[in-house]
């Protein structure tokens, strides 16, 4: 079971703040430096390639809010704000801040938190210490409290968490801006 006790953030253990320079671009925020890239790519942020990293933009939120990384407008060279970054997520993506608070809630009790994979999952997570060397344990479906949920994609995305051999969780941020876990299963009798 995902053990949701509070615990300090792996980043806020022991680290100074970095302010490693990232560039806004227009599918996420890109990380252009190798050695800062690499050092974000082994806490499991982003996706890697050749000339650097690219962050998402619920990671780049979450690592701006925490001081970590300084954003510059790709465009304008001018240093874009938390407000300014959410506005521009929340033109891509409908429920960006409900997305947003989930991935920093799991963040901040140490999990490696990565991006989902389609049927409504939003993200893996990994058990503390197990990014890099074993597969995701929990897939999570995030929901706003009061969103209607079709049983029928609940039911299916339950069918491939359990095809998967994964656990499903449903992250409800309630109205006050709290997210509560709910572990999905298939009743037997």
């Amino acid at each position: 079971m995902l053990a949701l006790r509070k615990e300090k953030d792996a980043d806020e253990v022991g680290e100074e703040k970095v302010n490693i320079k990232a560039i806004l671009k227009d599918k996420g925020v890109f990380v252009p430096s190798s050695e800062d890239a690499e050092g974000l790519s082994m806490r499991g942020y982003g996706t890697s390639d050749k000339e650097g990293l690219m962050l998402d933009f619920y990671e780049a939120l979450y690592l701006l809010s925490k001081g970590i990384i300084e954003v510059e407008d790709e465009s304008t060279r001018e240093n874009v704000t938390f407000q300014e970054l959410l506005k521009r997520y929340q033109e891509l993506k409908e429920d960006a801040w409900v997305k947003y608070l989930i991935y920093r809630d799991l963040r901040s009790r140490g999990y490696v938190v990565r991006e989902g994979f389609g049927l409504g999952i939003d993200f893996r997570v990994y058990e503390r210490g197990q990014y890099g060397k074993d597969t995701a344990d929990y897939l999570i479906f995030g929901v706003q409290e009061g969103q209607p949920v079709a049983t029928d994609d609940l039911a299916r995305t339950l069918n491939y968490a359990q095809n998967l051999k994964k656990n499903l969780i449903i992250a409800v941020l309630n109205r006050r801006g709290e997210v509560v876990y709910y572990s999905l299963s298939r009743l037997t009798f």
